[in-house]
């Protein structure tokens, strides 16, 4: 009889492993980072969170180029024909058809920094705007005209190369005039002609002056709950409720509320049936700040990256480039952040069914405007469309995130990393890097990521699990080697990729577990 030999029986793999959802609550700045909830993110550059997983933000390309200098103030003229224009090195530029601008259609402009409005009248649609050096710049549709052309562009009583701020309240003009507490109207459906002070001097205590005017609509709509709202530069807002300005009856002050000091004069904006202000404190909605103070950041929309809100103020807060803009298509709020006057840009966007908050970086805007429901913004020399293919105008996209820290089960044991595997879904080949930080350890890798060219697989000789089929995604999920030592983990992923779409899903870690210390 043969004799019997013992069963061969594989080895079962080291350590645990343990399976880490990608962070859909995005960027979390305000929280204890000891006590982040795990769906959270200590940084999130360039991932975008989404409602059940986490993607590369989408590129941007150069819609229109050949422009001189500095984009500053992009114009969404709205009519049965939009256009889109572009101001920099004081010259106007029509931009709609996209591609290399012909010649400017104005020149010899003070600056390029113009607070706009579309009002449509009797007479026609027009776009008109200000800038606190020149005479008001008014387009009808097919004509740029300024005040002094005659009527019915002139505006008299007031010089209109004072006035900082223009916005459209119950079918009339209404104007913010440089280093005051005055407004100015216009009659109504007038786009030119007679302009009437209305005095806010004695309604604000604090002194100061006027930086912007804003229209609170209570219905979301526009209608006869309107409310008229001013801020001056002290962070103090007066409410108005104004049918008549030219009647004591017509006009009646609401109340006096205190924020934070505004930042820039593009301060206001209509968003979701609410008018936002960036503030010191944040970027708050009005409905809040009449039913609170400016002690409460739960009521903030950027309650969540607080921080960072106001780390950036501090570095910021008196460039250029402070401007909110909403993306419906996209379900995104991007809040502008001017590093520094006319590059390294950031945007901090909020998914507005979510309210997660993720950070970009690679879209260098000095404005914002929605023109045909896309995202556009001006750039240097070009006006660019965002949220529009899988590069940054033909430069890779990259992407860094840190996950908020887990204790993988157990809060008093000594942890040893030795695998991580990021799942990700994409058409293509990124470069990725994956490790883990440990122990609240927020400091990054020095690790470059370059991208390798997407190659498709071919039926019968593509390699599986590694190559792509045709354009459709796959799963990318292979193991890389992790380091360190510690009780609590933080994924660290990284991407580079220009051309392809990247999907995170998940991560799965493995360890070797030590005693408790």
């Amino acid at each position: 009889m043969a004799a019997a030999y013992p069963r061969l029986v594989a080895p079962k793999p080291r350590g645990k492993a343990y399976p880490i959802a990608a962070p859909i609550g995005g960027w979390n700045a305000k929280d204890v980072i000891g006590a982040m909830p795990p769906e959270d993110a200590v940084t999130m550059t360039n991932w975008y969170p989404a409602t059940n997983s986490v993607y590369l933000r989408s590129g941007y390309t150069q819609y229109s180029t050949g422009i001189t200098g500095q984009v500053q103030t992009v114009i969404p003229y709205a009519s049965t024909s939009n256009k889109l224009f572009a101001i920099a090195s004081g010259s106007i530029y029509d931009c709609t058809a996209g591609g290399a601008v012909g010649a400017a259609s104005v020149t010899g402009l003070s600056n390029s920094k113009f607070q706009g409005v579309n009002f449509t009248t009797t007479g026609g649609s027009y776009w008109l705007g200000v800038n606190g050096a020149d005479k008001q710049q008014v387009f009808d549709g097919t004509t740029w005209h300024k005040d002094g052309d005659g009527a019915p562009y002139d505006i008299t009583g007031v010089n209109s190369n004072t006035l900082i701020h223009v916005n459209v309240f119950k079918t009339r003009l209404w104007y913010v005039q440089q280093s005051t507490l005055k407004a100015w109207y216009l009659a109504v459906g007038a786009i030119g002609g007679a302009a009437t002070a209305l005095d806010l001097s004695s309604v604000f205590q604090l002194g100061g002056t006027l930086m912007a005017m804003g229209t609170w609509t209570i219905d979301a709509g526009y209608g006869v709950d309107d409310y008229a709202v001013w801020i001056t530069t002290k962070g103090e807002i007066a409410v108005y409720r104004l049918t008549d300005p030219t009647t004591p009856t017509g006009i009646s002050l609401i109340g006096i509320y205190r924020v934070g000091a505004p930042i820039g004069r593009r301060c206001f904006f209509k968003f979701a049936g609410d008018l936002l202000v960036i503030t010191q404190d944040g970027l708050i909605p009005m409905s809040s700040i009449i039913q609170s103070d400016r002690l409460n950041p739960k009521s903030f929309l950027t309650n969540k990256i607080q921080f960072a809100i106001s780390n950036a103020v501090t570095l910021y807060g008196s460039n250029f480039g402070w401007e909110v803009l909403s993306y419906p298509k996209g379900n995104q709020l991007y809040l502008n952040i001017p590093v520094s006057d006319g590059s390294s840009q950031q945007q901090y966007v909020m998914n507005t069914i979510t309210g997660a908050w993720c950070n970009f970086s690679g879209w260098n805007a000095n404005c914002w405007c929605l023109f045909n429901d896309d995202p556009y913004f001006g750039g240097n020399g070009y006006v660019g469309k965002a949220w529009n293919g899988y590069s940054d105008a033909g430069t890779a996209i990259q992407a860094s995130c840190l996950q908020a820290f887990n204790f993988m089960g157990s809060a008093e044991s000594r942890k040893r990393g030795t695998m991580i595997r990021p799942t990700l879904f994409t058409n293509g080949s990124p470069a990725i890097y994956g490790n883990i930080n440990w122990d609240f350890d927020t400091s990054d890798t020095t690790a470059a990521l370059t991208f390798s060219p997407t190659t498709y697989g071919t039926w019968d000789s593509g390699v599986w699990d590694s190559a792509v089929w045709g354009s459709d995604t796959a799963v990318q999920n292979n193991w890389q080697g992790a380091t360190g030592t510690g009780k609590a983990a933080g994924i660290r992923l990284k991407v580079s990729a220009s051309g392809i779409q990247v999907q995170w899903v998940s991560t799965d870690v493995v360890f070797e577990e030590g005693g408790i210390l």
